[in-house]
């Protein structure tokens, strides 16, 4: 029976994708995981970046472009809330597949879709109520302020669709299908890159045509995601009468306990961004504000490389750290380390070199310009560190350490930003704000350095039972 049982496995489909996570090349298979993932994330980075050049170079008003940047923490909140659910059902996913525990996973994935939709609906209402409130918190001048109310009226209902977009393209990649996962990516970037300058150049319809699109392409691209989950060929779906859309407090609280890592960093992200746009507001007034939308979107393309990276990443370590194998799971993460570091190394050159050009990309007016490229060559001097401290701190969230990702996040973001926020724009001004940056990352790497050694030298001297994360 065993014999036969072994044969039927071997000729599994499903069986073979979970068994080359454990045996095949670490190369290969991070290759395999990875290479979709990055094409899928620097799909999305165009994405947003197509948004921007296209309303930048459409709109003839330089308050346009901080408009929308007032608009991307607020952006932000809403990807953290899905995050907080989507994440932690990938790793968690990745963590019971590594156990031979398809059951729980099902269960999992039932329990994080309700869950994504709910807390989505919840937020939209909220936000719709006190969005006036919300931008005026989050640096909007008279100015800025009816571009970007304008732009995230019509975005909002968009926002569960990215919700259930980026989640479970994750939980997708997570159970085996990396390839399918960029896929669905793809579709929705060609969408809004057909569709956005349609709706501003052809249609007129200024910036809420850009809006518009955005959702267009993430309804379509959900409808591609969420019936993977529905096809009888997926071997992780939907189905009826199983009990996985059975609301279990146990799965809820540990999908949020490793889901809180992401979450928190990107809601961190957003109280900074509040902090930061109201000091440039104070001490370079909506040109700093227009400069650092450059600044994100050109350093969006390079970090979306290495979460790609982490991405595919996560499931091999979870998988591996869950099946006991802790030999691949050290040298997984050194090949993704070094390879962020080259990406983000390749990002801080051209920011230093090319200022003007990138600039250019997204604004017309001259003042802008020399702002943000005086921004770039600033911000970008410590950002080749960058790539080894994201994968660092995916490395504890992959393993379900979400105590350690959490901390080693919020260095960057709340316990170093802050006070040098507080600090050097009195001494230094506009430059000041500028200079937290490459600080406070040159520090968060350093520190991110050292848990992670301390962390491999435990894993090492204790290992720990398959599945059991030590925190």
């Amino acid at each position: 029976m065993t014999h036969s049982k072994q044969i039927s496995d071997s000729n599994d489909p499903a069986a073979l994708r979970m068994r080359e996570l454990a045996t095949a090349p670490i190369w290969r298979i991070l290759l395999k995981y990875s290479l979709p993932a990055v094409v899928g994330t620097v799909v999305m980075a165009v994405y947003n970046i197509i948004d921007s050049i296209v309303i930048g170079h459409a709109i003839d008003d330089p308050n346009v472009v901080a408009g929308i940047a007032v608009t991307f923490p607020v952006m932000n909140l809403g990807s953290a809330l899905g995050m907080l659910i989507g994440a932690g059902a990938a790793t968690r996913i990745s963590i019971v597949l590594g156990q031979k525990d398809h059951r729980s996973a099902e269960i999992i994935l039932g329990n994080s879709v309700q869950l994504t939709v709910i807390i989505g609906l919840v937020y939209i209402s909220l936000f719709a109520i006190f969005l006036t409130p919300i931008l005026r918190m989050f640096g909007a001048s008279d100015n800025t302020l009816p571009y970007a109310h304008e732009f995230l009226m019509w975005v909002l209902p968009g926002m569960v669709l990215m919700n259930l977009t980026f989640s479970y393209n994750n939980v997708m990649r997570a159970s085996g299908y990396p390839g399918k996962a960029m896929f669905t990516n793809i579709i929705g970037a060609v969408l809004n890159a057909i569709l956005a300058p349609l709706f501003l150049f052809g249609f007129h319809w200024g910036i809420r045509g850009a809006a518009i699109a955005t959702d267009i392409s993430m309804l379509v691209t959900a409808f591609f995601v969420m019936s993977h989950f529905f096809s009888p060929r997926s071997d992780l779906r939907f189905k009826r009468g199983t009990g996985m859309f059975r609301l279990r407090w146990k799965v809820i609280k540990a999908v949020v306990y490793i889901g809180m890592a992401p979450f928190l960093i990107n809601v961190a992200g957003s109280g900074i961004n509040a902090i930061v746009n109201n000091s440039l507001v104070h001490y370079g007034g909506d040109d700093a504000i227009a400069a650092v939308v450059v600044f994100n979107r050109f350093v969006t393309v390079f970090l979306f490389v290495v979460i790609g990276i982490c991405q595919g990443m996560q499931p091999i370590l979870g998988y591996n750290y869950g099946a006991g194998k802790y030999d691949r799971l050290f040298r997984t993460f050194r090949l993704a380390a070094v390879s962020a570091v080259v990406v983000t190394t390749t990002g801080s050159l051209i920011g230093a070199f090319n200022p003007r050009f990138i600039a250019s990309m997204f604004m017309q007016d001259e003042a802008q310009i020399q702002c943000a490229m005086i921004c770039l060559r600033i911000t970008t001097l410590t950002f080749w560190m960058v790539g080894f401290q994201v994968v660092a701190t995916n490395f504890f969230q992959s393993l379900g350490m979400a105590g350690k990702a959490v901390f080693l996040s919020l260095t960057r973001q709340i316990i170093f930003m802050i006070p040098m926020l507080m600090i050097l724009p009195r001494y230094f001004g506009l430059n000041g704000v500028w200079s937290c940056y490459p600080i406070c990352d040159f520090i968060a790497t350093l520190v991110a350095t050292v848990m992670l050694i301390r962390q491999i030298r435990i894993i090492k001297r204790e290992p720990a039972a398959p599945g059991v994360a030590k925190r």
